[in-house]
């Protein structure tokens, strides 16, 4: 069984759709081992986003993290760090999948509605930042 993280950004908390994005990960088999709901504070989402520290975006995605509450899931299953991703579709919505979270609700590709982790190692090391009292 694989873990992988999963945050529902603030654009997702802000539409209500944490009940409807939830439902396509349930839908898939996967499992929610921890929830919860958020406000990121700055040094988490620094934490977050550490390999993107020197891109230019660094600072649009701190601030578009931290300007509301996020649903943190921690998800296990069967190649879940895939399996994820592809239920989460593509970020620029003009190309997600149909059927995808993205292709269904996505409108901007950097108001994306979710992240997922891209690998286990990635995974692992999300989880402690965002569950750091679920760590078994």
């Amino acid at each position: 069984m694989e873990r992988t993280l999963v945050l529902i950004k603030p654009d997702g908390v802000e539409r209500k759709l944490i009940g409807e994005i939830i439902s396509f990960y349930e839908r898939r088999g996967l499992n929610i081992e921890a929830l919860s709901l958020i406000k990121p504070t700055k040094s988490l989402a620094e934490a977050h986003y550490e390999e993107h520290r020197d891109k230019l975006f660094y600072t649009k995605l701190i601030d578009y993290l931290t300007e509301g509450l996020v649903c943190a899931m921690v998800l296990s299953g069967e190649n879940a760090v895939e399996l994820v991703r592809k239920i989460n579709g593509d970020k620029d919505p003009l190309i997600a999948e149909n059927g995808s979270i993205r292709g269904t609700y996505g409108c901007d590709k950097t108001r994306n509605l979710v992240h997922a982790s891209d690998s286990t190692l990635s995974a692992n090391r999300e989880i402690k930042l965002w569950f750091p009292q679920n760590n078994n």
